[in-house]
């Protein structure tokens, strides 16, 4: 059937005035039926932000850490929404290595006073006037998985603590080894901070969030609550583990608090994924004391702070910090809370829809407005449902715990699942920080593409009623419009980089100044992130919609020439950073020509068996060859992973998408390659680059895999 037939037939079924018509054609035909569809798209876009509110203020009222009864009482809440839309539920229990703050204090002697004088710095958020949720429960601010032990020497300031920022202390003559490091939050993840200070041979480090990055860049900005900026006590904790999933049960699950393999404290250490020095988070308003008692050089202009900041210079010293933490380590319990929906037809083909519960402290745009968001759309399918819906294929709906200790409730499930979902599960759709401002984003993996951009369509942008989101996103985003899912921040990382699945992230506004702070609550986000919470209805619009186009549409919208042209982009990056040193590409480009053949060959395939079946597509006919075309797609991206894993990381399986080795925010396409280059670069020996060269074949081996899963056949 055209496509023009295809949208006469829904022009002529909107003018119907009622949708009994729709409803009968629903309840009779397959699944896959274009009514059916219809119905369920339009069913899926009605407002609802009052219901939303009023799930994400119920969530936030009360700090909920991970491994903590409130964030059990969550997980009960959670639980029961989903049982009262008639979905079939349960709780997954995990028992897991997590850590917490027993003590902590930070003094600074600054010698060079007359006399010398020591100021303790008190290291709490203060609560600001009229705080609907002052409480005790919050947690004193840490680092989880910080080494505990004391660190005592000269300050340096070391910019973002990035790898080149220590190269630029070193060009400068600035001697770290002994001191402790005072870096600011931004650019690079907070582990890797405290792992390259190590690596300089500092003894300890402290991290702030600099006014220019959180705080408005100074000025006559004001803080939260006045404004939407960190206030000057800010502080942003997280965790330091840079590994995915329980660090004591590296790539098995942690199912039981007892008869559990596990690594000792000292092989966690050995792993090189936590840290080996003690740090601390601290505000910004402690930050700049510090800064002003550090002498030496001037730092470079782009290291300095806000225009009415004083000059920022590098040291070491004269200040000088004594930095002492003492946590605790246990195996607490964590709940993931599952609700399924099995499909009608292909009922082991799993759509799965994940955002993680527990916060740092209340969590009102990390993590719970995508959860607030998730229950959304387990509304609307339980709606559907009663109805007498059901989808194609089976919908699984999750929320994750433990995400801020290192991705730990989805890695430990993922591990546990590992075979099942690396057969049946055809995507990952994951929200994290689903809304905190204006502007929608979304990364993917690239065959998914499409899909996003007809899903943004479907919706009206909820800044501007007058056009659709797609409108909106094309004409406001930066290019690239879609991201990659490289990095580790979200839940998506074990789905793509350990198995290999199809997957999403989707959000509204990006970066937020309160981000992992106590001023991350409900107020916040009803003043400065969603007043009429118009984004988190769209998010989860858009969501359902993705989820409901995989689960019922009867050829998986895949588009895997999307894929080749982001892996020939991707090459031509890196073959330009090493064009003088005699690495063969030759091998990758040949691999993409291929996958283009085949992307279009099964998409040509997919085309003949629609256009020859006309209306029969109505009737259960060549379902055998729907479900072998369908696998290919959907196992096409596992080819994409290696069972040997990245050089040093083997946990990492996939070759196309992993975290940067020194920046697990930091998303890298060809990471192996990457991180080859960069050994290469700094050895400059033969062996090295020839390492490179390795890497390079290595990719076009996974290419080419993903070529013959696609066509099918063996050779």
């Amino acid at each position: 059937m055209s496509n023009s037939t295809t949208k006469n037939m829904i022009i002529t079924t909107l003018m119907i005035p009622t949708c009994l018509y729709i409803y009968l054609l629903f309840i009779t035909t397959s699944s896959n039926s274009i009514y059916h569809s219809l119905y369920t798209s339009t069913s899926l876009i009605t407002n609802s932000n009052s219901t939303i509110s009023h799930h994400l203020y119920t969530l936030t009222r009360r700090p909920h850490v991970a491994g903590t009864q409130a964030n059990a009482d969550a997980a009960s809440y959670v639980l029961s929404t989903f049982t009262s839309y008639s979905l079939p539920s349960r709780i997954t229990s995990y028992y897991v290595s997590l850590t917490y703050p027993i003590s902590r204090s930070l003094t600074l002697t600054q010698s060079q006073s007359d006399p010398p004088t020591s100021i303790t710095f008190d290291l709490t958020q203060k609560i600001y006037s009229g705080d609907p949720f002052a409480t005790n429960e919050v947690l004193p601010t840490f680092h989880a998985y910080a080494k505990s032990g004391t660190a005592v020497g000269k300050v340096v300031y070391v910019n973002y603590g990035r790898v080149e920022d220590y190269d630029t202390l070193k060009q400068m003559g600035v001697n770290v080894s002994g001191t402790v490091a005072l870096a600011r939050y931004g650019e690079i993840f907070r582990g890797d901070i405290v792992r390259n200070a190590h690596l300089a041979g500092a003894v300890g480090v402290v991290v702030y969030t600099d006014k220019k990055d959180y705080g408005g860049g100074g000025g006559e900005n004001k803080g939260y609550p006045d404004d939407r900026w960190m206030p000057s006590s800010g502080v942003q904790v997280g965790t330091l583990y840079s590994g995915a999933g329980d660090p004591t049960t590296p790539g098995w699950a942690s199912k039981s608090s007892s008869e559990c393999e596990r690594l000792s404290n000292e092989e966690v250490e050995q792993s090189g994924d936590v840290p080996l020095i003690p740090s601390l988070p601290i505000s910004w308003a402690d930050g700049e004391f510090i800064l002003r008692s550090i002498g030496g050089q001037v730092a470079n202009d782009d290291w300095q702070g806000s225009p009415d900041s004083s000059v920022y210079r590098v040291g070491p010293g004269p200040g000088f910090l004594n930095l002492t933490y003492s946590g605790s380590q246990l195996i607490n319990e964590i709940q993931n809370v599952i609700a399924v929906i099995e499909g009608a037809v292909e009922p082991d083909r799993f759509v799965i829809l994940g955002n993680h519960r527990d916060a740092w402290t209340f969590g009102a745009v990390d993590p719970n407005s995508g959860t607030a968001a998730l229950l959304e759309v387990a509304r609307r399918f339980g709606k559907l449902k009663r109805k007498g819906w059901r989808p194609r294929r089976t919908i699984i709906l999750c929320n994750w715990d433990a995400e801020e200790y290192g991705l730990i409730g989805s890695t430990e499930w993922v591990e546990e699942n590992r075979e099942m979902l690396a057969s049946r599960a055809v995507a990952y759709l994951n929200v994290d920080c689903g809304v905190s401002g204006p502007g929608f984003h979304a990364s993917a993996t690239p065959q998914l593409d499409e899909l996003l951009k007809q899903a943004t369509q479907q919706v009206r942008d909820p800044d501007n009623s007058s056009q659709t989101l797609y409108e909106s996103w094309i004409t406001s985003s930066e290019l690239p419009l879609i991201g990659r899912l490289g990095g580790g921040g979200s839940d998506y990382a074990p789905f793509v980089q350990h198995i290999g699945i199809p997957s999403v992230d989707i959000l509204f506004g990006g970066g937020y100044p309160v981000y992992h702070s106590m001023y991350d609550d409900f107020v916040w986000m009803k003043k400065f992130g969603d007043p009429m919470f118009h984004r988190h209805v769209a998010a989860a619009s858009i969501w359902g919609l993705v989820a409901l186009q995989l689960a019922d549409k009867e050829f998986l919208p895949f588009n895997y020439l999307s894929y080749a042209d982001e892996l020939q982009t991707s090459t031509k990056v890196l073959h330009d950073e090493v064009l003088h040193k005699g690495i063969d590409f030759t091998p990758i480009y040949k691999s993409i020509r291929n996958l283009k053949i085949a992307a279009n060959e099964i998409n040509n395939q997919i085309k003949a068996l629609e256009e020859t079946r006309g209306w029969e597509f109505l009737r259960n006919k060549d379902s055998l060859k729907v479900r072998e075309l369908n696998d290919r797609l959907m196992m096409a991206e596992r080819a994409f992973t290696d069972r040997d894993g990245l050089r040093g990381r083997p946990w990492y399986k996939h070759l196309v998408y992993a975290p940067s080795k020194h920046d697990d925010y930091g998303s890298k396409s060809f990471p192996g390659i990457d991180d080859a280059i960069e050994v290469a670069k700094s050895l400059n020996t033969r062996e090295a680059w020839q390492v490179v060269q390795h890497e390079v074949w290595r990719v076009s081996r996974a290419i080419t895999h993903a070529s013959l899963v696609l066509n099918g056949g063996l050779t």
